[in-house]
């Protein structure tokens, strides 16, 4: 199959655009329920999906769904370029999906492995694989492949393609797994706070549960095969605070998917340019005598 440029990667979008998106996801802090891993399947019961399948009874899109969770927070600019793009891109390639917007609403450092956590368990009814994705990695190669991982995890924005990082335990970006190869591994560590490190710790787990990452092969556009949407201005919180700083290296046997808490505020379905999508809008816990640098201490 030719690669082809698509052309959703180079909208200009109005800021009032961004500013309508901001309110449509702006929550109160308030309500909500506290949430953990050890009723999930009840809680799942609870909240029927309903998304608009594109797809249909048509056999030809196969009988897998993929839920597409993306760890998101005040990306609102990445997200009006990434939403109509991705869905285009996937049902091109008659891929069975939904995006889901894990949007974090608490006053903590950003957690995308939690966000991630959250996201497997709040779609456990109507998918049965996942994308791990990040919102500013836009596929632009027809013959990236987001069909069903059977053989094992699937690392889509593989280190000969992702634009910026090219290390050979790099398993970030986009990610897909079932939803058993999943929570063979607990899903991933809820210590990271902050920006970075939680993949590489995943890899860790993928290997100890005797999984393989399989990566696309026989793509030749190489660091043009995504396009990364990543505004330069913005800062990453890289900060390592105390004990942090040694942790980040750590195999972490005690939490995952498994453990993981949240509060669920809202459930808010968009469209954007005719893109749909959920998002789940939550407010992250913190057990601040595991994790005390969840906040970055006040001066």
């Amino acid at each position: 199959m030719t690669a082809r440029t698509w052309p959703c990667c180079r909208l200009r979008l109005a800021p009032i655009a961004a500013v309508l998106l901001l309110l449509c996801l702006t929550t109160s802090l308030l309500g909500g329920l506290w949430l953990n891993a050890g009723c999930w399947g009840t809680r799942s019961d609870q909240i029927k999906l309903g998304t608009n399948d594109l797809a249909g009874d048509d056999p030809s899109w196969g009988p897998h769904k993929m839920a597409v969770i993306v760890p998101f927070r005040d990306r609102f600019n990445e997200l009006l370029q990434f939403l109509p793009h991705l869905h285009q891109f996937l049902s091109h390639q008659r891929i069975r999906h939904h995006i889901y917007i894990m949007n974090q609403v608490d006053g903590l450092r950003f957690n995308r492995a939690s966000l991630i956590n959250a996201g497997v368990l709040l779609t456990a009814n109507d998918t049965d694989y996942i994308a791990m994705h990040d919102v500013d990695l836009l596929p632009l190669n027809d013959d990236l492949n987001y069909s069903y991982p059977a053989s094992g995890p699937y690392h889509l924005s593989a280190p000969s393609l992702h634009p910026l990082y090219h290390y050979p335990t790099f398993v970030g970006g986009i990610l897909l797994l079932t939803k058993k190869q999943f929570h063979l591994c607990n899903g991933l560590s809820n210590r990271y706070w902050g920006w970075g490190r939680e993949d590489d710790e995943f890899y860790r787990r993928i290997q100890e549960a005797g999984l393989k990452v399989f990566r696309p092969d026989g793509i030749t556009t190489g660091y043009e095969t995504f396009h990364h949407i990543h505004d330069p201005s913005r800062r990453r919180d890289q900060k390592r605070i105390g004990e942090q700083r040694r942790v980040q290296f750590i195999r972490d046997r005690e939490t995952g998917v498994s453990t993981v808490r949240f509060r669920l505020l809202t459930t808010t379905k968009l469209r954007i340019h005719s893109a749909p999508c959920t998002v789940y809008s939550v407010q992250l816990y913190c057990n601040r005598s595991q994790t005390p640098w969840c906040e970055i201490p006040k001066k």
